[in-house]
């Protein structure tokens, strides 16, 4: 073998071995969005309304189901291997709950830990906190949709 050969056969080497290792790191991806702590910081708990919450924050993820229509928004960071299934690592869910009159009750900010809710931050006011229950339940499930469920497949 030349020394061209041997020059040649070492570089594919370095090239298939970086490909490799590059394919064991992995990639993230981040969906939806939750506002930061100084976002929420611009939020007065008793004074806020949906409008001026939609102006600071923007609009939500979504909003509840309950006569309240809290609002709910969602960022999740996923990680992603070339030979393994996403998984998430982080999520974030900010809740902001309405009174009957549309100004804002309490606002909290939960976060998945090893599958469980975790309250990160909460303002409440004199109020308890209303429904927890659909909260875990908005949280669990969270990325676990069959899209055949919805076309009949």
């Amino acid at each position: 073998m030349g020394r061209f050969s041997k020059k040649v056969m070492g570089l594919t080497s370095v090239i298939v071995l970086a490909g490799v290792l590059s394919a064991c790191s992995p990639t993230f991806k981040y969906h939806g969005y939750a506002p930061s702590d100084d976002e929420m910081s611009n939020i007065i708990v008793g004074a806020d309304t949906r409008e001026t919450v939609a102006e600071v924050l923007g609009d939500p993820t979504s909003s509840g189901v309950l006569p309240d229509g809290s609002w709910y928004y969602v960022s999740t960071k996923m990680r992603h291997f070339t030979y393994k299934s996403a998984k998430p690592v982080d999520r974030q869910l900010v809740a902001v709950s309405f009174d009957k009159n549309g100004v804002v009750e309490n606002v909290e900010r939960f976060g998945l830990k090893d599958g469980r809710v975790v309250t990160l931050s909460r303002r409440v006011t004199a109020l308890p906190v209303k429904g927890p229950g659909i909260l875990s339940q908005l949280l669990g499930n969270i990325g676990n949709f069959d899209i055949g469920n919805f076309t009949g497949g």
